[in-house]
């Protein structure tokens, strides 16, 4: 379906006359195209491949409207959105929800314009609040923003040991720690382990997680792409993180556990591993993902010798009057954090998949 249409600057088909850029929506069959775009294109992530459409839609119900930008048959920028309704948080166009990274990438300008005006154009459509891109870099133009997140990206060296002499001296002491306790490293090919670390982690920070299908979803889509790393003592589990690889990328995403890794220190241990794994291979960028300004996570991140860089997600606003607040010091949310702190383990699993689905 063809979304919109305009002339092509300084593009002219034999025959003469100018190419006309169309934007489309994806349909089926478009997945290798829509991704081989993505890769080869700057500011294309994991994030933006095509598996996530699939999945969201199929495991959390939310219905995709991803739009490419095409010139004479091929891709010149695309951009995945996602409409999430929620009570609590709204109705929202987001490019992507439930990941960090989203917004345009286009070969060029033009095509970039087009697809972010078809994209403002089915927000009003769509009558929700307001869209919502997840840039990595600011685009020009009319947009409300917010500066509330961050990412800590860095490049790796080769070396596992010089990678753990740029750790700074307290934090390289926690790495330690986890191996004179004796912890260790296992590859898991299947999520369980994962999930239950994860239901674990998230019950203690007072937010929901998906269910266990969510998870496996991930890991069927994009098989060698995903990476398991769980830490275990003595056969019990301590912690796990899935993390993604993207060409000289690797970015660990869902990860926690328990009591057991506090105590332990096995966070650190975890993402040690990973990173160590991760130059062995020759990954080059070691993407330790988004955090909030002024967050526990924002904070171990930054003792690990990573720098801070802004991510200025932008707003286009059709019902709402001001871009959402959805930071957790905000009163609106704070009881509901703490009550949810306080649920049993086996209650946290059990309702909150439905929840989560609705937190974007």
């Amino acid at each position: 379906m063809i979304v919109a249409q305009t002339a092509a600057i300084g593009i002219a088909p034999a025959g003469g006359g100018a190419a006309q850029c169309l934007v489309k929506r994806f349909e089926s069959g478009d997945e290798a195209r829509w991704d081989a775009f993505v890769r080869a294109t700057q500011g294309g992530s994991f994030y933006h491949l095509s598996g996530w459409r699939s999945i969201i839609e199929r495991h959390l119900r939310h219905p995709a409207h991803y739009l490419y930008c095409e010139r004479d048959g091929a891709i010149t920028a695309v951009l995945p959105l996602v409409n999430v309704k929620s009570l609590l948080f709204g109705n929202a166009l987001i490019s992507v929800p439930f990941l960090v990274y989203g917004g345009p990438v286009g070969a060029d300008s033009e095509s970039i314009d087009l697809v972010v005006t078809a994209a403002r154009e089915l927000a009003c459509e769509l009558a929700v609040d307001h869209l919502e891109l997840r840039n990595r870099t600011r685009l020009e133009g009319d947009w409300h923003s917010r500066d509330s997140y961050v990412t800590f990206r860095k490049r790796i060296d080769p070396d596992p040991d010089k990678n753990l002499m740029a750790i700074p001296r307290k934090q390289r002491a926690m790495i330690r720690k986890g191996i004179k306790a004796g912890l260790e490293v296992e590859f898991d090919q299947y999520t369980g382990r994962l999930h239950a670390a994860m239901v674990a982690c998230k019950r203690n920070l007072g937010t929901p997680f998906f269910a266990a299908s969510w998870l496996r979803a991930i890991k069927e889509a994009f098989g060698e792409q995903v990476e398991i790393t769980t830490v275990t003592l003595a056969g019990r589990t301590v912690c796990s993180v899935m993390s993604f690889r993207f060409g000289d990328e690797i970015l660990p995403y869902y990860g926690g556990g328990g009591d057991l890794a506090r105590e332990l220190k096995g966070n650190d241990f975890m993402y040690w591993a990973v990173m160590e794994k991760a130059c062995q291979d020759g990954i080059e960028i070691f993407d330790y993902g988004r955090s909030m300004v002024g967050s526990g996570a924002y904070r171990f991140k930054k003792h690990w010798g990573f720098e801070p860089e802004p991510l200025p997600y932008q707003y286009y606003l059709v019902g709402a009057e001001a871009p959402p607040n959805l930071n957790p010091s905000n009163p609106r949310y704070r009881l509901l954090i703490n009550a949810w702190k306080n649920l049993p383990l086996p209650v946290a699993a059990l309702i909150g998949p439905p929840l989560a689905r609705r937190l974007g």
